[in-house]
């Protein structure tokens, strides 16, 4: 008996022993492991900030049953919006996130209530406060929302989304200063935005030390560092260089003069393409290497070289929807698709779509100041820039190359999927029909054409070419759309000058005259509270003419032959024309 007391004796202690090594040794390996998760950014349990006692205390104390503060954080942010109580909504959504950071409905709710709640709730006069909530939004999403949740395709959608329809749609009144603030921000960035450029952009160094270690570019950096002690710091050093390109008046005369005594240098160029591929990387989130990936893939067709791609236009809201999204199918996408990775398909159709309709941007900058009255003391109003859009046919076959892989993605026919993505399609053949054939190029028009015959058979489509456009058209004016309003009037306008160079006075007149009249008609279909404008007509007749001569589907001499006429019979618009070319030169320099 004593032995066996004793026994059980000595296995308790052995087992205690034990016990308490292991103990050790996990308490030995807790430093580790926290570090591990903070490393890897698998902590949920962030400090609140600016939270009430009473939550922070809940939150701590309460453990594993964060999750309830949590439920009930919720259902009084959801009260909150209904009431329109939205910046209370946004503080606890702050709160929400940072107690459950992997929750992707979450980030949704919070940028979606900036961008489309808050944002609203301020007059569309004060665009500048408007635009604050819904870059404060898209930023919520992209900073903090997708590094935390990289593998939920939600939010790349839900960026995307934001993108595409808050910016580049039209349902916000202050839309056009949305889209004027993107342009402005990216066209620094963009410098000549050929295809050698961001070849340059993609292979430029990724790290600071990289660039301060080179042997050429460290005198520039610490030339700059000793004119202006705002270039002390590594962490400010690229943003103020950036700022000094665009504003030297902020900065010390000093400053400038280096970049002044760098001109043409290997040191100068090189820095200058880190500092916007950093800037690109680092606060925009884009990766230049996949933006030029999509330039190849997704890019304008070279009309010189049909079989290559220019770069895409990265001042439009919709190339931005597009980096989302196809980023998004390649981090979080899944053999087995649902149903945010179909609609993620379908944000990159429809922002191929977007750019095809209205995907060249100009960004127009009067020159002269705004008049005020005779005897007014007030000074002249520095004029404001306008963005307009207009339809960019070149972005026809990456839109169908896409739609026909995603169709063949969806392949099952009976899938809703697959269908819906066809209609789609077909509509949008339709349309390329009508505007290859309004622009003049009639061959293109019967290409496509024929293309959607064979697709998809229709009733509608046995017609021949011209009756189908001119039918295509009387449905179009039925149904007059600011987006079809516009690319009506575009085309036509450019057919005129394709009349007109090729010397069918009668044709050209006639047709500019159509224009003239849908412009009118869409005008009058719609009240001022109710209609988007369109730029004025005289200035969409000079984008017209405009993409006219630079469309390399007309031949030289026909481009030449109507440069020539207006030379001579409109001297004041060839001015205008010389005026614009030597703008765009200076800005390529």
């Amino acid at each position: 008996m004593f032995l066996m007391r004793l026994r059980d004796m000595i296995i308790w202690l052995v087992c205690i022993c034990l016990a308490a090594g292991l103990l050790i040794t996990a308490g030995a390996q807790l430093d580790y492991i926290n570090s591990q998760r903070q490393k890897l950014k698998l902590i949920t349990n962030e400090p609140l900030e600016n939270a009430p006692p009473s939550l922070a205390f809940a939150t701590v104390a309460m453990g594993a049953f964060r999750g309830l503060v949590v439920d009930i954080l919720w259902m009084r942010a959801e009260s909150l919006k209904d009431q329109g109580q939205f910046f209370d909504a946004r503080q606890l959504a702050d709160w929400i996130t940072t107690l459950q950071p992997r929750f992707a409905a979450v980030w949704v709710f919070h940028a979606w209530n900036m961008a489309y709640n808050i944002s609203v709730t301020i007059p569309a006069t004060e665009a500048d406060q408007r635009w604050h909530w819904v870059k404060t939004g898209y930023e919520l999403l992209r900073d903090k929302g997708i590094p935390r949740n990289p593998k939920s395709i939600e939010l790349y959608r839900e960026l995307a989304f934001t993108f595409q329809h808050k910016i580049g749609g039209i349902s916000d009144d202050a839309h056009k200063y949305y889209k004027l603030q993107l342009a402005e921000a990216m066209e620094p960035l963009l410098g000549p935005a050929d295809d050698e450029y961001f070849e340059a952009l993609a292979n430029a160094p990724t790290k600071w030390r990289q660039i301060e270690d080179d042997a050429i570019v460290k005198p520039l950096i610490d030339a700059l560092r000793a004119a202006d002690k705002v270039f002390e710091g590594n962490k400010t050093f690229v943003s103020n260089y950036l700022s000094l390109r665009q504003n030297p008046s902020r900065f010390k005369p000093a400053a400038f003069k280096v970049i002044d005594n760098h001109r043409g240098t290997e040191a100068l160029k090189k820095f200058d393409i880190f500092a916007k591929a950093y800037q690109l990387r680092n606060v925009w989130k884009l990766d230049p290497v996949l933006m030029q990936k999509l330039n190849k893939l997704y890019g304008p067709i070279d009309w010189n070289n049909p079989d290559t791609h220019l770069p895409l236009d990265w001042r439009h809201p919709d190339s931005h929807a597009m980096y989302w999204a196809v980023k998004g199918l390649a981090e979080a996408g899944k053999e087995v698709f649902s149903i945010e990775e179909t609609n993620t398909d379908r944000m990159v159709a429809h922002s191929l779509q977007n750019l095809f309709h209205y995907g060249k941007i100009f960004v127009y900058r009067p020159l002269t100041p705004v008049q005020t009255p005779p005897n007014s003391s007030e000074p002249a109003e520095k004029p404001t820039p306008e963005v307009f859009l207009r339809p960019d046919l070149r972005m026809f076959e990456p839109y169908n190359e896409a739609i026909l892989k995603i169709i063949e993605k969806y392949e099952d026919p009976n899938s809703k999927e697959y269908t819906s993505h066809q209609i789609g399609h077909r509509n949008m053949l339709t349309d390329a029909v009508l505007a290859f054939y309004q622009s003049g190029h009639k061959r293109q028009a019967q290409k496509i054409y024929t293309r959607l015959r064979q697709l998809y058979p229709r009733e509608e489509f046995k017609v021949r070419l011209a009756v189908f456009a001119r039918n295509r058209l009387i449905e179009e004016l039925k149904s007059l759309h600011i987006i079809n309003a516009r690319a009506i009037v575009q085309t036509l306008l450019r057919q005129s000058y394709f009349l007109y160079a090729i010397r069918d006075d009668n044709g050209a007149f006639g047709t500019e005259n159509l224009a003239k009249e849908v412009y009118n008609h869409y005008h009058s279909s719609y009240t001022p509270e109710t209609r988007w404008d369109l730029p004025a007509f005289s200035l969409m007749r000079y984008f017209a003419l405009i993409d006219f001569l630079r469309d390399r589907q007309y031949s030289p001499d026909l481009r030449q032959t109507l440069y020539n006429r207006i030379k001579i019979e409109r001297p004041d618009l060839a001015e205008k024309l010389k005026q614009e070319e030597e703008r765009m030169l200076k800005k390529s320099k």
